[in-house]
């Protein structure tokens, strides 16, 4: 009770002396919801306001009071509940509440006085995230579509841009947008169908690549860079998409064969090994180590038969040794988490400290995007200890996920909203590995946006900048150069 005494005391001390006329005149000692949940999360210190609405309540005439200790602020509700928090004193608030906790009450208006809602709090971490997030807007049925591209969010404002748009490039589809260390400067980018190929993109030096060769199943996917930017790992896959009328899943991606290489960006060459070419397995989702010096990847005993035998696909972890200076693979590959008749792996991440993995693990398959089923799972590296990120992972879709240049955070898509839509979410890992509850891209009066917005969030990826892309020389290059192409080097060992 004494708690509750001081708290309204100093809540009435805000309302008096800062923004006036609101007096609390006692507490309603009840809880109340907001969209987003943003109760209780863990939030770095130069992330945009989290703005927020009512949902429900017993007024139309609401005011939120913030309470950072040494600093403080009321922020009115307009009549539909939502709050909009001032950019400059929320950043303000925030440089000065590093490590500490922010108060929130809410405040309804009833019977010509102010009562309060049950307080809530969020946790400011010490550490910063990486100010841009990159990802692409698409339909989220992933079959059809007219107008899709590649956008950058500002996370410290509410500033989104594109990086490319496919109006540029006579709508065809573009995807698989990848940052060598999460540098903005250098980028790959894949466009299929009309104007394909792969661009790759260093400063304002731009190339076209032909990456399908006689010797590969496919032309190139699922990039991931090394960190010395000079390689990129890839996965080349024969896929094909069922879609289902009555399924919690809608849709199914699988794979009918798939192999990973390694591309050389100084070369124009790819190279690979038996161990990830092989006749008796399906190998994908390649992720290089921090250090350069290991190769993960997914792989599944090859199944005959797709796609009436999709559910019979199970995906490993598999490590294997990577050396750049000869452009060689060790002579065995480990697995690191073994799939079973009900387990699978997808789109493994090791954060650039090097001390923990986080895959998605999913009932079968390898494109966890539509499972129902999929949560995030992480690896101690030292101890070889997996485990659930439960923090983090919901009911429904958390799958491909990225981390940022400080191991602290991690973004990752979800369909918990609705079902239907992805949408970005963030959360703190601490140094345990262990993931805080997360939270979802601040928006400008959220619920309006997201129940607005038709797009879904695909591969959200961290950068630790703005990405300045040519769209229009981009666009000249992929419609009217030929492109270069790339040759197969044999198989390293």
């Amino acid at each position: 009770m004494r708690k509750i005494f001081i708290l309204l005391s100093v809540l009435l001390l805000i309302c008096s002396c800062s923004d006036g006329n609101v007096r609390i005149a006692g507490s309603l000692n009840e809880d109340i919801s907001i969209y987003p949940e943003y109760k209780d999360v863990t939030i770095p210190p130069n992330i945009a306001p989290l703005d927020f609405c009512v949902v429900g309540g017993s007024s139309g005439k609401f005011s939120l009071l913030i309470d950072g200790g040494d600093s403080r602020m009321v922020v009115r509700g307009d009549g539909g509940g939502n709050f909009e928090i001032p950019e400059k004193r929320w950043r303000n608030m925030l440089s000065r509440s590093r490590g500490k906790d922010i108060s929130f009450t809410i405040c309804s208006y009833d019977d010509g006085k102010w009562m309060s809602y049950d307080p809530f709090v969020m946790h400011v971490a010490e550490e910063e995230i990486d100010p841009y997030l990159a990802y692409r807007l698409i339909p989220p049925g992933y079959g059809l579509w007219r107008k899709m591209g590649i956008y950058q969010r500002n996370l410290e404002t509410y500033s989104e841009s594109p990086i490319m748009e496919n109006g540029l490039t006579d709508n065809n589809c573009m995807n698989c947008h990848s940052f060598p260390n999460r540098n903005p400067s250098k980028m790959v980018l894949h466009m299929r169908a009309k104007n394909a190929g792969t661009l790759l993109m260093d400063g304002s030096s731009l190339e076209k690549l032909n990456t399908k060769t006689p010797e590969t199943i496919s032309a190139l996917v699922y990039p991931y860079w090394h960190p010395s930017e000079r390689f990129i790992a890839f996965s080349n896959n024969s896929t094909a998409q069922s879609f289902f009328m009555n399924h919690p899943n809608r849709i199914e991606v699988f794979d009918s064969n798939s192999d990973v290489v390694v591309y050389d960006v100084e070369r124009h060459e790819i190279f690979s090994s038996p161990l990830l070419k092989s006749k008796d397995s399906f190998e994908t989702f390649p992720a290089f180590s921090p250090d350069g010096k290991s190769l993960y990847f997914c792989s599944s005993a090859v199944v005959d038969s797709m796609p009436a035998k999709y559910k019979d696909a199970h995906y490993s972890l598999c490590r294997i040794d990577f050396d750049p200076e000869s452009r060689s693979f060790g002579s065995k590959a480990d697995t690191l988490y073994f799939a079973s008749d009900s387990l699978s792996v997808s789109f493994p991440r090791v954060s650039p400290d090097g001390g923990f993995l986080v895959f998605t693990r999913h009932h079968f398959g390898n494109f966890s995007i539509w499972h129902k089923d999929a949560d995030l799972w992480g690896i101690d590296l030292r101890s070889g200890q997996a485990y659930p990120l439960a923090e983090a992972n919901s009911d429904d879709v958390e799958s491909y996920h990225s981390w940022s240049s400080n191991s602290r955070w991690l973004v990752f898509s979800s369909r918990r909203g609705d079902g239907l839509y992805t949408r970005p979410y963030f959360a703190y890992m601490d140094s345990s590995g262990k993931a805080r509850k997360p939270f979802l891209l601040p928006q400008r009066r959220p619920k309006e946006y997201y129940d607005e917005q038709m797009f879904s969030y695909n591969i959200p990826e961290l950068v630790a900048g703005k990405v300045r892309a040519d769209k229009h020389a981009i666009s000249s290059l992929m419609r009217k150069n030929p492109g270069i192409d790339v040759a197969f080097s044999g198989e390293a060992h």
